[in-house]
């Protein structure tokens, strides 16, 4: 938020300008005066079950080790870093939060101070004795760390103090030792030193006296809840935090966070959430070059922490990607680092469902394709064999959502079931199974390229899907049909108010499943995981397909990191009506592309009219029968300026309504109306109505949709009516799938070659091998 003013900043700090530094000071608070400020109730001694529980952290430590604060070179301080640090605890300090800091960085800015000094002092010496400017190479001496700790500490507060100075924040210095612990009186004298500052909104800012204390002594642990030795600024975090009754502790390092073995080996994995007693499944690796602690130490310090009632999350403060928000995300709950918890969840974490549907989903893919057509046909038979149930389900999901009013008349009705439904999917599954045929392992190219070497492209599943979707049970059977049927593992994310109805779906697809022993190919995600945080999993998740509303599909896109999004963001369909259009069919097609599902992404938003039609027959029983229908008429800028009264203009031609609302405008040819769809459309599904031919086919061919139509509505773009079966969703990408997406679009291929023993310098020109590329029939892989 402010940190293009941070170059400046530093200029104005050292060059002391008063004058700018005020100017500076009051675009800033002008900044903070737009931000959100909220109260936050403080309810210490319990630590948080989950990563949502953070946003209530009201006394929050950040510990900055050694790695965040100072420079690669292990000599002076990281600005940058330090300033995106400062910017995000003084936002959370004047939210209303109570932030202290544990600061590293006296030695490294102690030993640039005394280099500096010390380079100086010979530099003019030589100069005196040699009696000329020219000087010899120096050397410098080892510099002791507590000498550079002593001379370091006043010029990293300093630093420090100018920098919350921008943010109208007050800071306080405070060095401790063992003893200011261990000491009754000294340990009730600093908590009431910290009490009295976090009372007055001051931002303390603590560090171990290390011109004092003495060297750590190798191998000194922390000793049950009572006593801990403060060996390192990662048990003085755990101390203070306890002492303090902080709700939270924030540990910033050089890592990601904590992982099940070194960092940089092959089979290191970031550990999400951390519980007490996992600490012996994990190996620990080196300290970082500038820090005494490592890992262990902050892991033994966390575990300590925790046990007293803080809540502790290890993350990364040096990556330049995530330092300008790291601190902030943490606070919102986000999945960020490692966060320690003493609450295990019943159930299998987000990660090792992952991992359990892609092990199950390498099986499926090895089935033949009528067993996974038989797990197909069972599912389809289980939606009618237990519809009561269903039924059952849903009928409290509709309740719950009803009562709570927080759904739109669109999604309830996306969120009902009913036995016809159930019947209408059943038979769309069955089309899926005989379709599974023709999916996984089908050779869509066979090539001699030599003598006695083949080479063949076949189709593979893309690997572990994730859906998420919103208000639509039905998409669950539908989806997991595909997914089967191309030989896909799935991970479904369901919204809330419809979660006793994607149970009892989940668990018949389970069942399903169960006959050919690939139950966990299919799993469901009932954690309070976060949508952005299931986008994040690039190394385990291989395409999303989100199926919801526009601003979902934008959030997943925006969210994605890494991943394939398939989808789309918005259904502006269009509807052209030519001057060449039947007025039976002109009608029908308005009134079933409108009014038969509103809220379908493949409904009519918009109506572009051919001016000629104005003031005839045609038009008069186009906006008759919108009336009756109830369809709420938005005009558009040129439509509303042929009439009187016109109906409310529109505030964007741009609009998918979802509801029984559209926009009508006036085009001047078919040409004006292509030039319409390609400025305000979504590529996704128009309609021409015209009976001359020519027209028609220019229309097609010009319009650059996933789905174009002539004289047909626009609902017809639905995987289940194109014959596909079912559809995982509508893509308007331009490449890999587009238009309703069935099981062609969950496949994709690989090269498999047979030689023997060939070799690329036999095709050389001096070699005894020439290529052939000769096309072979392609054979049928499995023979009925």
């Amino acid at each position: 938020m402010f940190s293009t003013f941070w170059i400046k900043l530093f200029w104005v700090m050292f060059s002391r300008h008063e004058t700018e530094a005020k100017k500076l000071n009051m675009r800033v608070l002008s900044e903070l005066r737009n931000f959100h400020f909220f109260p936050v109730t403080h309810s210490p001694g319990k630590s948080a079950a989950h990563r949502s529980e953070l946003r209530q952290a009201k006394r929050i430590v950040v510990k900055l080790g050694s790695a965040v604060v100072t420079r690669g070179d292990e000599c002076g301080l990281a600005l940058g870093r330090l300033a995106s640090i400062v910017e995000q605890v003084a936002v959370l300090q004047n939210q209303g939060r109570e932030m202290m800091i544990v600061t590293s960085g006296a030695v490294a800015f102690g030993r640039q101070r005394l280099r500096h000094e010390i380079l100086l002092s010979q530099s003019v010496r030589q100069a005196l004795h040699s009696g000329q400017n020219q000087l010899k190479e120096m050397s410098l001496p080892v510099l002791e760390a507590r000498a550079c700790a002593a001379a370091g500490q006043s010029g990293l507060m300093a630093l420090y103090e100018a920098m919350f100075t921008q943010y109208s924040t007050c800071t306080a210095q405070i060095l401790v030792t063992n003893l200011d612990f261990h000491d009754e009186q000294k340990r009730r004298n600093l908590n009431s030193t910290l009490h009295e500052l976090l009372r007055m909104n001051i931002v303390p800012i603590i560090n171990t006296n290390d011109a004092v204390v003495p060297p750590p002594v190798p191998n000194s642990d922390l000793q049950g809840v009572n006593v801990i030795h403060i060996k390192d600024n990662d048990s003085l975090a755990a101390r203070l935090a306890v002492e303090m009754k902080a709700d939270l502790l924030i540990a910033l390092s050089d890592v990601e966070g904590l992982y099940d073995s070194p960092p940089g080996t092959d089979d290191a994995k970031l550990i999400d959430i951390f519980y007490p007693g996992d600490q012996q499944s994990i190996r620990y690796g080196s300290k970082s070059k500038v820090g005494i602690g490592g890992m262990e130490a902050k892991v033994k310090s966390a575990l300590w922490a925790l046990q007293g009632g803080t809540s502790v999350v290890i993350a990364n403060g040096t990556d330049p990607k995530v330092t300008g928000h790291v601190i902030t995300d943490i606070v919102e709950g986000k999945k960020v680092g490692t966060f320690f918890s003493e609450v295990k969840p019943a159930g299998p974490t987000v990660e090792q469902q992952t991992e359990m549907a892609r092990q199950a989903g390498r099986t499926l893919a090895t089935l033949h394709p009528d067993e996974r057509g038989e797990i197909i046909c069972r599912l389809a038979d289980l939606l009618t064999e237990k519809k009561d149930e269903i039924l059952s389900a849903n009928k409290r999901d509709m309740e719950t959502a009803a009562s709570s009013g927080r759904l739109s008349q669109p999604l309830l009705a996306r969120l009902s079931l009913s036995t016809s439904k159930l019947n209408s999917l059943a038979i769309g599954l069955r089309q899926i199974a005989v379709s599974s045929r023709d999916s996984v392992g089908q050779v869509l190219r066979r090539t001699r390229v030599a003598n006695n070497l083949e080479l063949e492209q076949i189709t593979v599943p893309i690997g572990v899907l994730l859906v998420i979707f919103e208000s639509r049970p039905d998409c669950l059977p539908q989806v997991s049909a595909l997914a089967i049927a191309s030989g896909n593992a799935l991970l479904l994310k369901g919204g809330k108010e419809a979660a006793n109805t994607n149970r009892i779906l989940h668990q018949l697809t389970q069942e399903a499943l169960s006959i050919h022993g690939v139950k966990d190919a299919i799993q469901l995600v009932s954690t309070r995981e976060e949508v952005e945080d299931l986008c994040r999993l690039d190394k385990m998740i291989d395409l999303i397909i989100p199926r919801g509303s526009s601003q979902l599909v934008r959030d997943i896109q925006r969210a994605a990191k890494g991943i394939p999004v398939l989808g789309h963001s918005e259904g502006i369909c269009h509807v052209y009506i030519d001057s060449e259009a039947c007025i039976e069919k002109a009608i029908d097609i308005i009134k079933d592309s409108k009014c038969d599902y509103p809220a379908a992404c493949n409904a009519m938003e918009t109506l572009l009219l051919h001016r000629d039609l104005l003031r005839t027959p045609l038009f008069d029983q186009i906006i008759d029968m919108l009336r009756v229908e109830q369809v709420k008429i938005h005009a558009g800028p040129r439509f509303a300026s042929y009439l009187t009264f016109s109906p409310s203009e529109v505030k964007s031609l741009r609009t998918e309504y979802g509801d029984l609302e559209c926009c009508i405008e006036v085009v001047d040819s078919m040409q004006d109306a292509v030039d319409h769809i390609h400025k305000y459309g979504s590529s996704h599904t128009d309609v021409i109505v015209t009976d001359n031919e020519n027209t028609a086919e220019q229309f097609m061919q010009q319009v650059d949709s996933a789905c174009v139509f002539w004289n047909a509505s626009s609902r017809f773009a639905d995987g289940y009516r194109f014959g596909l079966g079912a559809e995982v969703g509508i893509s308007t990408a331009r490449i890999h799938a587009r238009g309703p997406v069935g099981l062609e679009g969950l496949l994709t291929t690989k090269w498999v070659l047979r030689g023997e023993g060939h070799t690329v310098a036999e095709f050389s020109e001096a070699g005894s091998m020439k290529y052939l590329h000769e096309n072979i029939p392609v054979p049928q892989r499995f023979p009925s």
